[in-house]
């Protein structure tokens, strides 16, 4: 069997947000890139399997939609212990774009288990997986919350209203993966990052797709309001404030 890891290239979560070109795009200058939290964590679950010789996972790839400049990011993934890589030299402007450029990368790999985070950690539109399933032609399950490979089968446990729903899923799906697939992300030994260099990467160059939205304008979130500190012999104060001001009750 062989999984196939789509990963997004986002700017770390300590990334002071700045827009240019009249608020319509993200100012790059400075930013640290890495890979989508959700998407390292799928990438950490599939290199487990794999490391278990019962399951059948024979090899682990990485795929992503972007230019030249996300390669670090790539090579990370292949670090950390992926096999290979398929890159879309193509910008990823959203997210049917995407969707449409792996799944047209990807469609002759054969690939038995396609997983992607349930969102990107700059976006947040939890889309790709879906569409991808749509693409492909295949089964897709979301809210994933953990995976394993029992007797030949994927079993799939996922989280709903009140507790757990276990699956049995025939290959080939795409699993929209959420927190609880793994424990924590794998890190990338010096072993691995040496080996990571001769590590395959194919470069396809996407087809023609038109995107189905476009960017307005971005805006920064109103700054907020100074914190007010009620003296506890007038604690009736706080309600005042939480009615007129705050407007909470």
């Amino acid at each position: 069997m062989k999984i196939l890891v789509c990963i997004s290239n986002v700017p770390d979560t300590t990334t002071k947000v700045k827009f240019v070109e009249n608020n319509t795009k993200l100012d790059t200058n400075g930013i640290q890139w890495v890979i989508n939290p959700w998407d390292e964590l799928s990438l950490t679950r599939a290199l487990e399997l794999k490391d278990d010789s019962s399951t059948g996972i024979t090899s682990v790839t990485v795929a992503h939609v972007g230019e030249a400049s996300s390669e670090p990011t790539i090579r990370k993934a292949l670090a950390i212990g992926a096999d290979n890589a398929i890159r879309v030299n193509g910008e990823p402007v959203d997210a049917y774009y995407v969707a449409a450029q792996l799944s047209e990368a990807v469609k002759n790999e054969n690939f038995d288990i396609i997983l992607c985070g349930i969102e990107s950690s700059d976006h947040n539109g939890s889309t790709v997986g879906g569409m991808i399933s749509e693409f492909l032609d295949i089964a897709s399950v979301s809210a994933v919350s953990s995976l394993s490979i029992e007797n030949g089968e994927a079993v799939i446990s996922r989280e709903i209203d009140g507790g757990k729903e276990i699956l049995t899923v025939p290959v080939p799906f795409v699993a929209v993966v959420q927190k609880g697939i793994a424990k924590e992300p794998r890190i990338a030994a010096m072993r691995g990052i040496m080996m990571a260099r001769s590590k395959p990467v194919k470069v396809v160059e996407p087809i023609a797709v038109d995107p189905l939205t476009s960017v307005e304008a971005f805006e920064m979130p109103e700054t907020r309001a100074a914190c007010k500190f009620i003296d506890p012999a007038t604690a009736g104060d706080l309600i005042d404030i939480l009615q007129n001001e705050a407007k909470v009750i």
